[in-house]
């Protein structure tokens, strides 16, 4: 499948983004990011938060709940920083630069894996979320909180329209629900547990796989 965001133009979208992200997307994206939390926490122990950004979600987390970020941009990494020191989150035990796709952590070692708008960011989605699951134990979640792409009417047309701006920015905005289907249905050590839409208007999904 062609790749048709790379690597080095997500850092340098993302890092053009870290001065204002917050303030950005925070409101937009706050549903999703809250119910992604709640999912992680329900299930406790160790979690890796991929695409942490700015460590907008970090403080949101319950303080017995064990955290790892990782993000592909130094200087949203270096703003999450920030933010841990200020509000003296010991419950974040590292915060690391890292591609979504090569995670630097042995097999089987986290309870839960979260990851907040990533899947549609990432040049390898399928490669990526075989990843994620390596560094999952069995029995533990994969969360995902994503943009899913409308399959027809107005909506699709506008997606599709808008998607060659939106790969420049760091993001594709048509990503369709047959690609996790598909890629669930190859992978094989995952089991759907959720999907449920979030707002704005349903335009972003909570999705919840379960490592068999």
């Amino acid at each position: 499948m062609a790749q048709d965001i790379d690597r080095a133009g997500v850092a340098k979208a993302y890092a053009r983004w870290a001065p204002v992200y917050d303030l950005v997307f925070g409101a937009v994206f706050d549903s999703g990011r809250k119910a992604s939390i709640a999912a992680a926490d329900a299930i406790g122990g160790r979690v890796l938060d991929v695409g942490v950004g700015t460590g907008l979600s970090l403080s949101d987390y319950s303080s017995t709940t064990r955290l790892h970020g990782v993000d592909i941009s130094l200087p949203m990494l270096r703003k999450a920083q920030e933010r841990v020191r200020e509000r003296k989150l010991d419950n974040v035990e590292s915060l690391s630069v890292m591609d979504a796709k090569h995670l630097a952590f042995p097999d089987g070692v986290f309870d839960a894996v979260v990851a907040q708008y990533v899947i549609t960011a990432v040049p390898d989605p399928e490669a990526t979320l075989d990843d994620f699951v390596r560094v999952l134990k069995r029995g533990g979640e994969l969360i995902l909180v994503n943009h899913i792409g409308a399959e027809r009417g107005p909506r699709r047309s506008f997606e599709l329209a808008f998607a060659p701006l939106a790969r420049r920015l760091g993001w594709r905005p048509e990503f369709p629900w047959a690609r996790l289907v598909n890629w669930a249905g190859i992978h094989g050590g995952v089991t759907l547990v959720e999907r449920r839409p979030m707002p704005p208007m349903g335009h972003f999904s909570l999705i919840r796989y379960r490592k068999d």
